[in-house]
């Protein structure tokens, strides 16, 4: 079993120096900026040097009036075939070093030419200076939810956070208003122009959506107070009492459904405090180049969730056993796995599929399994 290393998100979080602050929202719109700017002019009558590296009006001059007295930091510029981009200007916030310094948009993705791809990466930057950032982000943006807010929206989210750069912050702040709020606040010209009004209040800003969305953030940053307080009285008691018990194994190959297989998986280990592992069974034959840049995406998406990703090889009459295997000698005690793929062949039907073999001699394990995923069309950021 091949099992490269990784960075953990304890190591992450005692590297960095600096106070990492995040405004949540269900959806656009429901002031995360608006209380941040709110937030940072209080801090500076106090005294407090605070600065905006970045902040994101979208033309709302309800949010851009509470810029105040606040110091606005140059952005950065970058042109790239006749168009000119601003982002970031990360060096020039660790020159001027405040404080505290207020960066939008956390999920936002850079522009070739920037020395990170992700905001949140340049914010992790900062924040290994010891400058304490202040920064939002809406619910749907965050990597384990991805399926979920595809479900209930039938959007998907390109630009996403990883979880574990949520476990970095000191203090997690919910925004909240309820959803016939924010569609009146739509509907107002206060979250879009209005000639985007229509368009918006008949997809993503359906009264449905924006309540199961509300619902999730409400449930996220619940979850994460729970999570803190355990970890609180666990240092407390000197980490007495805690023993991880529980382990998670996650079967994938190649098909797309292998992310949400995987996020589905750490959602059920973060639950558990819970190790995970991600198996990937390998055919006997040599990979093609769309499947070794399927495996490569695979891999990354499970470090990024801080599992341990191994491979084994067999044929295709031997997934089943190949699963079970390593379920054993791993010692886990769940595993997560796809529906399989119907056989259209009466002899694909009378061997079988891994799901079958699975539940049969892998007795020693709880086994869930996760339905395919539908197709998505739409995209937002």
């Amino acid at each position: 079993m091949t099992q490269p290393s990784r960075l953990e998100g304890s190591k992450r979080k005692s590297a960095r120096k600096g106070n990492l602050t995040i405004y949540v929202g269900a959806a656009p719109g429901v002031g995360k900026t608006y209380k941040m700017l709110q937030d940072a002019n209080d801090w500076l009558q106090k005294g407090i040097d605070v600065v905006i590296g970045l902040i994101e009006t979208h033309g709302r001059s309800d949010t851009a009036s509470q810029i105040g007295n606040l110091e606005v930091l140059r952005k950065r510029t970058i042109s790239i075939e006749g168009r000119t981009y601003e982002e970031l200007d990360v060096e020039g916030i660790l020159k001027r070093n405040p404080k505290i310094v207020l960066i939008d948009e956390l999920a936002h993705t850079n522009v070739p030419g920037c020395e990170r791809e992700k905001r949140y990466q340049d914010v992790e930057y900062i924040l290994e200076h010891g400058i304490n950032v202040v920064t939002a982000v809406n619910i749907q943006h965050l990597e384990s939810l991805r399926d979920k807010v595809e479900h209930i929206t039938g959007v998907r989210v390109r630009e996403r956070v990883p979880d574990w750069f949520m476990d970095l912050a000191r203090e997690v702040k919910l925004i909240d208003v309820t959803p016939e709020t924010l569609q009146q606040r739509l509907m107002d010209g206060k979250i879009y122009t209005l000639d985007k009004v229509d368009r918006a209040l008949n997809n993503f800003f359906r009264l449905g959506n924006l309540s199961a969305l509300r619902e999730i953030a409400l449930l996220e940053v619940a979850d994460d107070v729970d999570q803190r307080l355990d970890q609180q009285r666990m240092k407390e008691n000197g980490n007495r009492g805690y023993k991880q018990n529980e382990s998670i194994l996650v079967c994938v190959n190649y098909r797309p459904h292998s992310e949400k297989l995987i996020r589905r998986g750490w959602r059920i280990a973060d639950r558990y405090k819970a190790k995970l592992y991600v198996l990937v069974v390998l055919s006997d034959h040599d990979m093609t180049e769309y499947e070794q840049r399927d495996l490569e995406r695979i891999k990354q998406l499970s470090q990024q969730f801080d599992a341990t990703f191994i491979t084994e090889k067999a044929n295709e009459r031997a997934v089943g056993e190949t699963i079970v295997q390593v379920a054993k000698e791993l010692g886990v005690s769940q595993i997560v796995i796809g529906q399989p793929l119907q056989n259209r062949n009466w002899l694909g039907r009378l061997q079988g599929n891994p799901v079958d073999y699975v539940m049969e001699n892998a007795e020693f394990v709880d086994l869930y399994v996760v339905s395919n995923s539908r197709d998505l069309s739409r995209c937002i950021k």
